[in-house]
């Protein structure tokens, strides 16, 4: 069998290692797959079944020398390859493969999208970058969209028709991998243990980007304000701290690195990682689908996630995790006094969103869907 060649397009390669891997494990069944990124070394693509990666300066903000010098190499590389059709993710890198997947004629162009950089902008900016997307939707042949909620929300934006775009099984472009993000008691002693977390301590953590449209400040000014009345509170934040130093800290006084401020850092086994909180907060400006809210309850964490839309779908309120309003730390703090205060809510919600993950959101579900779509539309 000859196998349909198609390309996945990001600006960085950890977006493609990080929502692909699963699925091209499945993809390459049936199609050769390329991807195309912003990177040094090729080793960063190792592990996946791909048939080949190539280097393209595609820059995540507006550069227009950069983009056109990048628009015209992706072109010249869609040329030689002759691929079937190509897969897009992000504003810019899905404007750069738009143009020149339409110049060099490629048959189906799909853009997914997973969020908007637009959400919470206003003015001209806001207007930009909606052109930008109202673009990328005019050029490409499909799109989908990682979510209904949001799915939705380009509908009322003006960005997409009913009917436009497609979301694939019940949402997230990559499933969850239920058999590692698997509540373990004995990863969950070990993790604490390491980070010197007593048994009677209750544990908030994040896990994902330490960036402001993350909520982060929220997280931080919520958990600040609730240790002075509860001493065995603890945050934890997993990923890079870049931008969160010791200046920034310092404006949160009751939050002591290393005591009841734990900062876990950069990991590879997230899973393992994650096990170490009993809470999982999500706090998020903007969101197109919380995949780590949903790893999180896969975990068996109960989860509080912001009324940003995206995260509609992460979970159910009162059921599988509760919900905080957007840039209002007190209304987070709220969430997290609840469970404080009903500890056994913890258990439940946690079981429900562990079963709700299950029924909803496997890795197999998902990559099955991208098998059943692009089998559908790549002729």
């Amino acid at each position: 069998m000859v196998k349909k060649k198609i390309c996945f397009i990001a600006s960085a390669p950890a977006g493609i290692v990080a929502f692909h891997k699963t699925n091209f494990e499945k993809l390459s069944e049936w199609f050769d797959i390329y991807v195309v990124a912003n990177f040094d070394d090729p080793k960063l693509f190792e592990g996946l079944k791909i048939k080949g990666c190539q280097a393209i300066d595609i820059e995540r903000r507006p550069s227009p020398v950069k983009d056109l010098k990048a628009i015209k190499t992706l072109y010249k590389y869609f040329k030689e390859m002759n691929f079937d059709g190509f897969v897009s993710m992000a504003s810019k890198p899905s404007l750069v493969a738009a143009i020149a997947g339409k110049r060099a004629r490629i048959p189906f162009r799909t853009r997914i999208f997973t969020g908007q950089i637009w959400a919470n902008l206003t003015g001209f900016k806001r207007r930009f970058f909606k052109g930008i997307d109202r673009l990328t939707v005019k050029l490409n042949t499909n799109i989908l969209v990682d979510g209904k909620p949001q799915q939705a929300y380009l509908v009322e934006n003006g960005i997409l028709k009913e009917g436009q775009s497609t979301v694939l099984a019940n949402g997230s472009i990559c499933g969850v991998d239920i058999h590692k993000f698997k509540a373990n008691a004995e990863i969950k002693n070990a993790e604490r243990k390491k980070l010197g977390i007593l048994t009677d301590d209750l544990v908030f953590g994040f896990m994902g980007r330490l960036r402001k449209e993350k909520g982060i400040f929220e997280l931080l000014e919520a958990s600040n304000y609730l240790v002075k009345d509860h001493k065995n509170i603890k945050l934890l934040l997993i990923g890079n701290f870049d931008g969160l130093d010791e200046s920034v800290l310092s404006n949160y006084a009751n939050l002591k690195v290393g005591q009841n401020l734990i900062l876990y850092g950069f990991t590879k086994k997230p899973y393992e990682a994650l096990q170490a909180a009993d809470v999982f907060c999500l706090p998020s400006y903007r969101e197109g689908f919380g995949m780590s809210a949903i790893e999180a309850a896969s975990l068996e964490l109960p989860v509080i996630c912001s009324d940003a839309y995206g995260l509609k779908d992460s979970y159910i309120p009162n059921e599988t995790g509760l919900t905080c309003k957007v840039k209002d730390w007190e209304s987070l703090s709220k969430a997290m006094k609840f469970y404080i205060e009903n500890l056994d809510q913890i258990t439940e919600h946690g079981e429900n969103g562990r079963k709700r993950v299950e029924d909803k959101f496997t890795m197999e579900m998902v990559s099955g869907a991208w098998l059943d779509y692009l089998r559908k539309y790549v002729q």
